[in-house]
């Protein structure tokens, strides 16, 4: 038997040299106004989003205001503190209130911000479409209590609605005392407010679209609904996607604030969230912080998880994602 020819060893791959230090310092030096200009918002960050983890600690102590987070004096419970959330009667009340304040205003709003902003790219006066802008922007700039006074004029006992229907011969209704009306005044109030500041994203990722393709479209007769299907919507759909992804992350990150002005006796078994709960048991009467901690904690895990999936879902569907 004749051997079998030998194929010539592939030639060994030579290592690409790293850059050397006298490039990276120059690299630094060309870079150095824009790594001023970021260093503000990393010292932010920094100071306000990861120095206040340390905290955390006090979900697994039995802490009261005044001790020091660590000590030879400092209590470990452990997970006594989520053992005691997770059988307390307000458990689940906490749990769907907050979840279905959450859930039912991001159907509403995350979809009305890309309507919006694809209603007024589609104007054909532009001037018209930077009034509206304006117009939809602008209750984002009023803050929550006034927010909440103007709810008051408007659907209290003597408000405008009242008032009206006082004079059609109807009865007086404080909806302030209504648990049905909590929802519904909250999520439409926020979506009001927030929807066109939502939708300057959108405008902006729209505001690059190459004008050729629209040309192209209307020369293929496509109608201005065909342009949005096929130009506008796979335009901003990676903005689409991210935004979808940071509202899933938190989508259990609603505030106290409002939720805290607007809640009565009358509405207290829907009004409940957990952050306001995390508020009361925290901040007010007798303190109990390792409760309120761990409790606050429980949500950013849920908000983490979230988070992860929704980025984890979307890499794989599409080749948008956080990371």
């Amino acid at each position: 038997m004749q051997d079998a020819k030998q194929l010539p060893a592939a030639p060994k791959r030579q290592k690409t040299p790293g850059l050397s230090w006298s490039r990276r310092l120059m690299n630094f030096k060309e870079n150095s106004p824009y790594l001023l200009m970021v260093l503000p918002a990393i010292v932010v960050v920094f100071l306000f989003n990861y120095l206040p983890i340390y905290g955390v600690l006090i979900a697994f102590q039995d802490f009261m205001p005044g001790d020091k987070i660590l000590s030879s004096e400092t209590i470990w419970v452990n997970f006594d503190n989520f053992t005691r959330f997770f059988s307390d009667v307000q458990f689940w009340p906490l749990m769907k209130n907050t979840f279905l304040l959450c859930i039912i205003g991001f159907v509403i709003g995350f979809p009305l911000p890309i309507l919006v902003s694809l209603s007024l790219n589609a104007l054909k006066h532009k001037h018209a479409g930077k009034f509206f802008q304006t117009i939809y922007t602008a209750p984002h700039f009023i803050s929550l209590v006034v927010l909440v006074g103007m709810l008051q004029l408007f659907f209290g006992r003597y408000g405008l609605v009242n008032n009206l229907v006082a004079s059609l011969g109807g009865e007086r209704v404080s909806y302030f005392l209504e648990a049905s009306a909590f929802r519904p005044m909250y999520i439409l109030s926020s979506n009001w407010q927030d929807f066109g500041w939502s939708a300057v994203i959108y405008i902006a990722a729209l505001s690059n679209v190459d004008p050729v393709h629209h040309e192209a479209a209307m020369i293929d007769g496509a109608s201005r609904f065909q342009r949005i299907l096929h130009v506008d919507i796979p335009a901003i759909m990676p903005m689409v996607s991210v935004m979808l992804i940071m509202s899933i992350g938190g989508l259990m990150g609603v505030g106290y604030e409002k939720a805290l002005l607007m809640q009565t006796d009358g509405n207290l078994e829907v009004s409940e969230l957990i952050a306001t709960y995390v508020y009361k048991r925290g901040l007010t009467g007798i303190p109990d912080q390792g409760y309120a901690t761990a409790i606050g904690l429980f949500n950013s895990v849920i908000n983490v998880v979230l988070l992860i999936i929704a980025n984890t879902t979307s890499k794989r569907f599409s080749e948008n994602s956080l990371w």
